[in-house]
């Protein structure tokens, strides 16, 4: 019998509406309503961020929803379409995983075989027709998410059973609280190694150059730079993508003895579901660091890739220094 648990790591309510009081006054048309359906962790300020920009843009902000399943109840409770508008929803999201939103707080990130579970289950029940403005765009803030046209239709079938409202997402990263810019999108380009044993930003430079050959970038300052530095140049994020796998074993004799890192991958490679799940995230085995540990009966195998993400801010048109406006219903988007 085996176990496995897998594990990413990237993307309490202070205020159900920041701003409000402040937005009625400044504008009566119906305000854009933001669903902030996280929260930071370590040095990664994307939420905070994101809040302080909507704020900043008299924007209704609301934190104690931190799934979908609380965002339709609020909007069941709270909902008034002369009050509210356009329906932001802010989350991490990766091309490995998906949403980091969960359906709700209990369950496992949204896929979208995560959603039809919870439609299945009635754990989720989609708002009904005419129930928002015909007009009403949800836009969601999720890096990558534009490109999984898949989950986007799910997104959509699970919110609301309103075929005319539109659902809309970027195929690029959002960044917040930018040096130059608030809110900005940004190409990305990635490149992997095992954790802590990186070939060195020479060699990795050529990895890159060969993989983006139409790219004009200096890979190896750019690998260097860990920051934006000057307006619309590349710099590099760093993360690591983790996987753990528990194999319970009858007696501690039948656990397999490994020499080297080699015969772990093999190991791995022989089992098709394990197999599977590595090419999931669509990155190479061999980018994974393995390790192994035995405990009673228990072997427990460990892979950790470290991901660099660089990034690449989307500028104005004919312009090197400006920044291109963020616009929802641009060809950034993608809608369904």
């Amino acid at each position: 019998m085996k176990k496995i648990c897998f594990l990413l790591f990237w993307c309490c309510s202070v205020s159900a509406f920041a701003g409000t009081d402040t937005a009625l006054e400044k504008n009566k048309q119906p305000q854009p309503l933001v669903f902030i359906a996280g929260f930071d962790e370590g040095d990664n300020t994307y939420y905070t961020n994101a809040k302080n920009y909507f704020i900043n843009q008299y924007y209704q902000v609301v934190e104690e929803t931190q799934s979908l399943a609380e965002i339709l109840v609020w909007l069941r409770l709270h909902y008034d379409a002369n009050v509210y508008g356009d329906i932001h929803i802010v989350s991490h999201s990766n091309p490995w995983r998906g949403l980091a939103m969960k359906t709700n707080r209990k369950s496992e990130r949204i896929t979208s075989a995560t959603l039809e579970d919870a439609l299945k289950l009635k754990e989720i029940v989609p708002l009904a027709t005419n129930f928002l403005q015909k007009d009403t765009k949800i836009i969601f803030h999720s890096c990558g998410l534009g490109a999984n046209a898949a989950l986007l239709k799910s997104l959509k079938k699970a919110f609301t059973f309103d075929d005319k409202i539109q659902l809309y997402a970027s195929e690029f990263f959002n960044v917040f609280g930018g040096k130059y810019a608030e809110h900005y999108l940004a190409k990305t380009y990635y490149g992997y190694y095992p954790t802590a044993h990186s070939p060195g930003p020479r060699a990795l430079a050529i990895e890159f150059k060969k993989k983006y050959p139409n790219v004009q970038a200096d890979w190896e300052t750019v690998l260097k730079t860990r920051a934006e530095q000057l307006p619309g140049e590349l710099y590099t994020y760093r993360f690591n993508i983790p996987v753990e796998w528990e194999f319970e074993f009858e007696a501690k004799e039948d656990i397999p003895n490994f020499n080297n890192k080699q015969e772990i991958i093999d190991w791995i490679s022989e089992d098709e579901t394990l197999l599977n799940t590595i090419k999931e995230f669509n990155i190479p085995i061999e980018k994974f660091r393995w390790l192994t540990k035995v405990r009673g009966n228990t072997l427990f195998i460990k892979g950790k890739t470290t991901v660099l993400c660089v990034m690449q801010p989307i500028m104005k048109a004919g312009t090197k220094l400006e920044y291109s406006p963020v616009v929802v219903n641009g060809i950034s988007y993608t809608k369904v």
